[in-house]
């Protein structure tokens, strides 16, 4: 018999599953990225006030801040400064996989861009010596079930970074104990298959999610907005990202500026707790 995570038996065996949305300090060489491909942006969207070209215009913001919140190297590959250290994200991230790794517990990596995993992948083996295996919709797949046996099997095996459409469904990786969102979709329902290779049935431990959010960027501005009205994070589960497209210039001008730098963020985290979520 077929158990599911509704069944209650199920749910009362489940562990618990803690969310903390983790706070980055965008370093001083993605201020200045961000900003001028911010002002950019808009410049481009008074030249097309609506319509089909306008709403392309905001997606390929979106796309571009994203990466630029990511890490500088991954919004240009001309970037000069190549280290993750000149990456707010990545050095919030490699304080977690510190802790992780003392605590002895693995950790999946998720992330929208195959560039960024690529990017991951180097960055942790220059600072730690250890490569983590990367699966992303390039990875056939008799190589990816190799990937999830070894991570399951394995000791020595403790990261594992995935692409988010790559490892949505179909994937037992309930070795791991920890889960960080290194980017957001902003859509609830992909972001909850994510974290449900690690946290289903066979997890015998409490399961930390962590979801790095840029402070004071659109990044933290959004996710307060989902999380603040139901029928928005309801509507993101069908359309994405799309909505935002709908705003006026002068709406999206408050989201996407940068607030007062905030010192505070890198030790902010708001948490919650989730028994056997569905």
């Amino acid at each position: 018999m077929r158990r599911l995570k509704s069944d209650k038996s199920v749910i009362a065996d489940l562990p618990e599953k803690i969310t903390s949305d983790t706070y980055c300090t965008l370093t001083p060489v993605q201020v200045a990225l961000y900003q001028s491909q911010l002002d950019e942006s808009m410049r481009a969207m008074e030249q097309v006030k609506v319509g089909i070209a306008r709403s392309a215009v905001i997606l390929n913001m979106i796309d571009k801040l994203k990466k630029i919140c990511n890490a500088p190297q991954h919004f240009s590959k001309e970037e000069p400064h190549k280290g993750p250290e000149y990456s707010g994200k990545a050095e919030v991230m490699f304080g977690i996989l510190d802790e992780l790794h003392k605590a002895h517990r693995k950790v999946l990596i998720f992330t929208q861009f195959k560039e960024m995993g690529t990017l991951l992948q180097r960055w942790i083996k220059e600072r730690t010596g250890y490569e983590p295996q990367f699966i992303h919709g390039g990875v056939h797949a008799e190589d990816r079930a190799k990937i999830v046996e070894k991570f399951q099997t394995k000791r020595s095996e403790r990261i594992l970074i995935l692409t988010l459409k790559a490892a949505g469904t179909g994937l037992n990786l309930t070795e791991a104990s920890a889960v960080i969102h290194y980017d957001l979709w902003w859509n609830p329902a992909v972001e909850a298959q994510a974290t449900d290779r690690a946290y289903r049935i066979g997890q015998k431990q409490n399961v930390q999610v962590y979801r790095l959010i840029c402070a004071n960027s659109f990044e933290e501005k959004i996710n307060d907005m989902i999380e603040s009205k139901k029928e928005l994070a309801e509507m993101t589960v069908n359309v994405g990202e799309k909505w935002i497209g709908d705003m006026s210039n002068r709406q999206l001008e408050e989201i996407f500026t940068l607030s007062e730098h905030d010192d505070e963020a890198p030790k902010r985290r708001r948490n919650s707790r989730n028994k056997a979520a569905s």
